[in-house]
């Protein structure tokens, strides 16, 4: 069974500007790349039109408010009030405004989210591809370049729409997950583990390992911080002790990851050492995971990277993984990579910590 692409070239439009570190030019610079290595795996994809994301899916996650101003400040009406919704980071520096015709392309992001759910639940693909994970978004702000929150949206509608009660949601963005975190820190019937850059050292500034969540949601949230020049065998270990134990106990109905290139060693907005090898391993984690707990069924969303060089290279090695294709990842030339096994030893003793707080909610966490 082939494996759905989501993807419209107006995604383009979500951009901040000339020189701002979040172009829309990645987009057009990773589908250049992916056409010329599917000569290869053409047999493997096949390209969906996403549905573009309606007021009332929107409304799954955001308020009416927040979602009627974004619109209208995106058509370049000036707000004088607009920082009650979004922070600087979402604004265009060479404007002064939200960047114009940025709803639009947000609502392509969110429905392409959700369009990947349905894909593979309506059993039309296993495995969907959508260019997402604007993981910073709240319920009624934006910020961190996120305006809706495409990846709570998508676990809100497979509960309304497919009555799921098991969701697992990765996150392996460099940068905390922090909207995703605060929508669900109460929802036990969704487990969401985040690997990311200590969150002393980057932005969002949040996501530290005492963050498990609350309420009937405490031991759902877990957060895993590693230190900065974080290289792949931790991150692999990392998997091995704690995400793969949660999962198979977990017993996901449905498994959603987000994430792009930021952890990479030489993305300007982040301080990780992943390197190809690391994404292609990432994505081979994913795969080994829906094969064994959901019949191989998986939503993979990414987004992030601030490096346009490496980018494309980064979301294809993320793709073959997951696909499990033999790809040689030696193709693009890396200059002076770090260690494989970079801070390893500092990350077993945050995995020890993670291990500690979620034992009295997770049985495997004592083995």
């Amino acid at each position: 069974m082939k494996t759905a692409i989501l993807y419209n070239k107006e995604l383009e439009k979500y951009s901040f500007g000339e020189g701002h570190p979040f172009g829309g030019e990645r987009f057009s610079a990773f589908f250049s790349f992916f056409e010329s290595k599917t000569n290869k795996f053409k047999d493997l994809f096949e390209i969906v039109e996403p549905q573009i994301a309606s007021d009332a899916i929107l409304e799954l996650v955001h308020t009416k408010k927040y979602i009627d101003t974004i619109k209208t400040a995106s058509t370049g009406t000036c707000l004088p009030d607009i920082f009650r919704y979004v922070s600087i980071d979402n604004i265009d520096p060479t404007t002064g405004s939200i960047p114009v015709g940025i709803d639009e392309a947000s609502r392509i992001i969110v429905g392409s989210s959700v369009t990947a759910a349905d894909l593979v639940m309506k059993g039309a693909y296993k495995k969907a591809i959508a260019f997402g994970g604007m993981h910073h978004a709240k319920p009624d702000f934006g910020e961190g370049f996120c305006f809706h929150n495409d990846v709570a949206i998508c676990v809100r509608h497979l509960q309304k729409k497919y009555h799921l009660k098991r969701i697992f949601v990765l996150d392996t963005d460099a940068h905390a997950g922090n909207g995703t975190k605060e929508i669900f820190y109460e929802d036990p019937d969704v487990l969401f583990i985040d690997i990311h850059q200590d969150p002393r050292t980057i932005y969002p500034g949040s996501g530290f390992v005492e963050e498990t969540g609350k309420g009937k949601g405490e031991g759902f949230t877990v957060n895993i911080p590693v230190p900065a020049r974080t290289g792949n065998e931790a991150y692999q270990y990392l998997f091995e002790t704690i995400v793969h134990p949660l999962a198979d106990e977990f017993k996901p109905e449905a498994i959603i990851r987000n994430g792009g290139s930021d952890p990479y060693y030489l993305d300007s907005l982040a301080d990780l050492a992943l390197t190809l090898k690391g994404f292609l391993m990432i994505g081979k984690e994913m795969n080994y995971m829906t094969s064994a707990l959901t019949q191989g069924k998986c939503i993979d969303l990414m987004l992030s990277g601030y490096n346009i060089k490496v980018l494309p290279f980064a979301w294809f090695s993320l793709i073959a993984g997951l696909l499990d294709i033999d790809i040689d990842v030696s193709n693009f030339k890396e200059l002076s990579p770090p260690p494989t096994n970079a801070k390893l030893e500092n990350v077993k003793e945050i995995a020890s910590k993670v291990r500690s707080r979620l034992r009295p909610f997770w049985r495997c966490m004592d083995q």
